[in-house]
């Protein structure tokens, strides 16, 4: 059984890795391989009971590898981890045959639940590098996770995620029937185009008072600014007319007429 796995686990790197030359040097050299024939090791201590053995033997992997599997997990035949370093594998995360596990990406939790707090990955996946799968969800089959995507709910199988948090953005190949919405308004965008639109009209404001125009090559759009009720209208306590337009450092300020004509006198 256990050399079974071994050589299913050989043939999963020979497949999804075009550097592999031999069976003899993935077996020497690569630690994904490793990594997995700990950890089935590793589970069957785990499952007779002797758990500090079982964690003894996963963390000293761990040390080898830089690749921490928890004895409890369940991983199918023929899953690779590729280069494999800082990947993590919580304690009741399932692995599909097939899958294919890139460095840095993690399959853990999200805090301090019980029972299954750990992702379920279906088959033929591809968890690409950074990418954290996180909580109890469940990944269905031939699903591709981005690099350094976050995943926190549930994907159908055929689909493509990406993003923080992670979103569809295909199944099967296709945006076909997506919500692509997310792609379609930047929340930046649209608050850095507000702000540019309040310029535009602190910019007319100061034309109005006399100062001279800021040459622009964008038109904003009219702002329409709802009329408040006579109750909800506050008297200014300052007079716009004991004031007036200054050149400070080449910026137009509001000073009082009664100092700049000080400083004409000066």
């Amino acid at each position: 059984m256990f050399f079974s796995k071994l050589r299913a686990d050989i043939r999963a790197a020979q497949a999804n890795d075009p550097a592999a030359r031999s069976r003899f040097e993935i077996l020497l050299t690569y630690h994904g391989v490793k990594a997995l024939a700990a950890h089935r090791r590793a589970a069957f201590f785990h499952r007779i009971g002797l758990k500090t053995i079982a964690r003894m033997i996963s963390q000293g992997c761990k040390r080898r590898t830089g690749i921490e599997i928890h004895p409890a997990a369940k991983i199918a035949p023929g899953v690779f981890i590729d280069h494999g370093s800082g990947v993590v594998i919580g304690e009741t995360a399932e692995v599909g045959e097939g899958t294919v596990l890139y460095q840095g990406c993690t399959l853990g939790g999200t805090g301090k639940e019980t029972g299954k707090r750990h992702p379920t990955v279906g088959k033929n996946c591809v968890i690409s590098a950074g990418a954290k799968v996180l909580g109890g969800i469940t990944l269905g089959d031939y699903v591709k996770v981005g690099a350094g995507a976050v995943v926190l709910r549930d994907v159908p199988s055929h689909a493509t995620v990406v993003g923080v948090p992670a979103r569809i953005v295909r199944i099967r190949g296709s945006k076909e029937g997506v919500d692509l919405l997310q792609e379609k308004e930047d929340p930046l965008q649209i608050e850095l185009c507000a702000l540019r639109e309040r310029v535009f009209a602190l910019e007319d404001a100061l034309a109005r008072l006399g100062a001279a125009p800021i040459p622009h090559d964008y038109k904003p759009a009219e702002e329409k600014i709802p009329e408040m009720e006579e109750k909800e209208r506050k008297p200014s306590k300052v007079s716009l007319n004991d004031y007036c337009l200054a050149v400070r450092d080449g910026r137009y300020v509001l000073v009082k007429k009664q100092l700049k004509k000080e400083e004409e006198n000066k």
